[in-house]
């Protein structure tokens, strides 16, 4: 079997044992991340509704200037601050966190306690 393929095919189940257990609703919708080994993006997602409310991430224009290198803990937490920032803008207070595919471990971490800190409860 292609190496490439059997890791997407991973990548794939742990995303959907994640993601069958979390539901965005309106009074609480899901904050998904995916990283890449470059950039770092998150979306506030309606599951009910099926669009996105909010989204940010490091290709962003006003993200960019302030961030040299999106695949860092530092970006993460510049994308944290930001996501926080603009739900709550768009009167979001509480999300269901979305790790994916991920670990709760590194640049995904520093993203969510960087949304903690700006108002996110999770």
């Amino acid at each position: 079997m292609n190496h490439d393929r059997a890791i997407a095919r991973q990548r794939k189940r742990r995303t959907f044992r994640v993601r069958k257990r979390i539901h965005g609703t309106p009074a609480r919708p899901r904050m998904t991340v995916f990283r890449s080994h470059k950039h770092t993006y998150v979306q506030v997602i309606d599951d009910s509704a099926g669009h996105t409310v909010v989204a940010v991430s490091t290709r962003d224009k006003d993200l960019s200037g302030q961030v040299r290198y999106g695949g860092n803990k530092a970006a993460a937490q510049a994308v944290g601050k930001a996501i926080a920032e603009r739900a709550l803008a768009a009167g979001i207070k509480r999300v269901a966190f979305d790790r994916g595919s991920c670990q709760y471990h590194g640049r995904v971490e520093a993203l969510a306690a960087a949304a903690r800190e700006a108002g996110l409860e999770f």
